[in-house]
């Protein structure tokens, strides 16, 4: 059995991921695995403490927030993402499907797991020289983290790392993010 934190009952983060992340099989289309985190997201402990482990590469080795932006893709990127920024203190930038902001945007199609998109970005979401952290729910191809980083790259910006909460690992995604540092919370 996973430790536990004797001081505070909290369960282990890997215990806690094992238990509240659900596997759907053949979704959204057959062949497909789809990781549920709704259960997560209903646990207040749970979902705290994967917030705060996934904002870890935030800091620096003194515990110092080492970046000014947390960026997340949609959806469920945002979900993870704006508690995260929150949690250090920075602003959030949502990063969102074609045709979805309402601004000038940088854009960039990419492939997916099972299908193609396009990604956006508002031009003046991430200033030059801002460094920022990149979080979704879960690295699967590696697609949609190496377009996000493209986007943080056209602004000007500096990827710092990006973070997740599954690393779906015999897909290789790290492959598509040769010079990103990546943190995972549980790989599969």
């Amino acid at each position: 059995m996973p430790a536990t934190d004797p001081h505070s009952g909290a369960r282990s983060l890997e215990e806690t991921l094992e238990r509240l992340v659900a596997d759907v099989p053949d979704f959204p289309e057959p062949g497909v695995g789809f990781k549920d985190i709704t259960p997560l997201l209903a646990d207040p402990e749970g979902f705290a403490q994967v917030v705060a482990a996934l904002a870890t590469p935030g800091r620096d080795a003194d515990g110092a927030v080492a970046v000014t932006k947390v960026l997340g893709m949609e959806s469920r990127g945002f979900i993870l993402g704006a508690p995260a920024a929150l949690h250090l203190g920075v602003g959030f930038v949502p990063v969102r499907k074609a045709g979805k902001l309402p601004r000038e945007t940088h854009a960039v199609a990419y492939s997916l797991e099972y299908g193609e998109a396009t990604l956006e970005i508002h031009t003046d979401a991430v200033a030059p020289g801002e460094r920022v952290l990149v979080i979704d729910d879960v690295l699967a191809t590696g697609g949609t983290a190496a377009a996000t980083i493209e986007l943080v790259e056209r602004c000007g910006g500096i990827v710092v790392g990006v973070s997740v909460l599954l690393e779906l690992a015999f897909l290789d995604p790290r492959a598509k993010l040769p010079n990103t540092p990546v943190h995972t919370l549980l790989t599969n």
